[in-house]
């Protein structure tokens, strides 16, 4: 009887374990962009922050769920994938929002086709999708991105509907989703150094992520998740390293980053 009850025990035990590391990994990616989310809109300040990271992401995790039609994972990661993609379309909004409004100046620009009242006369009415490629991911309005994304969606969707029994196919597309994950860090990674400068970035969300995502690599070999998941999550981690290590050179070898000043200076008098 005794023996019976330990093992009642321990099944409960474990399966509590195991309801936890799954709410951890469900809910456990988007808390690092919590204190982001939290600076930017006390600063009205989004420059800290690269909305490529939103542009990952999203790719990221739309992948991987079309890779759950062709290879079963555990549901707990499906849910992470779609609290994930909400969660940088709430990103996606503030940051737009933000960057418009301080800078009204700028001229708007968009996905499916310009704003009549911002063009030139001149200048021939642009088409759906004859946009400028320069300014892929820079637009002006957040329906602009969920336009984008939802057209991303649709074409996916519509090849691995197509080609979903070529095994081939569905394990590259489980290596794209993860391996588009794994690159996270590098918008974040190149923005930093551009600007010689983390200023601006929540190291608390780059301490998360390397904490997120160590936990979430071993969760996968734990729970025995296919080898594109557990590679490129050690991938991840190597990336989220190398951030807080410019966080720690950037700190205690400051550079004075490139001017643009004179530049921005002399275009305005140019023109």
């Amino acid at each position: 009887m005794d023996d019976e009850l330990l093992v009642q025990t321990v099944s409960v035990f474990q399966e509590l374990v195991s309801w936890i590391a799954g709410g951890f990994m469900v809910f456990g990616g988007v808390l690092p962009y919590i204190p982001q989310y939290r600076d930017i809109r006390r600063t009205q300040n989004a420059e800290g922050f690269s909305s490529y990271v939103c542009l990952v992401l999203l790719v990221a995790n739309i992948l991987r769920i079309l890779f759950r039609f062709g290879r079963y994972f555990d549901t707990f990661l499906l849910w992470q994938s779609i609290i994930m993609i909400i969660t940088m379309l709430i990103m996606l909004n503030l940051c737009t929002s933000v960057r418009m409004a301080t800078e009204l100046n700028t001229k708007r620009r968009s996905f499916l086709a310009t704003d009549s009242k911002d063009e030139d006369v001149r200048i021939p009415k642009r088409h759906f999708l004859d946009f400028d490629w320069n300014y892929f991911w820079l637009w002006s309005r957040f329906q602009d991105y969920v336009q984008c994304v939802l057209t991303f969606t649709t074409v996916a969707a519509y090849l691995t509907y197509v080609l979903l029994d070529s095994v081939l196919f569905v394990e590259t597309l489980g290596f794209l989703a993860v391996f588009s994950e794994a690159m996270l860090g590098t918008p974040q990674l190149y923005c930093n150094y551009q600007n010689k400068s983390t200023e601006g970035m929540s190291i608390i969300m780059v301490l998360m992520w390397t904490s997120g995502d160590t936990f979430k690599t071993v969760y996968f070999l734990i729970t025995q998740a296919p080898v594109q998941f557990w590679t490129c999550g050690l991938l991840q981690v190597v990336v989220d390293i190398t951030i807080l290590f410019q966080v720690y050179y950037y700190s205690r070898y400051p550079q004075k980053p490139i001017s643009h000043t004179v530049s921005h200076t002399t275009s305005a008098k140019a023109l």
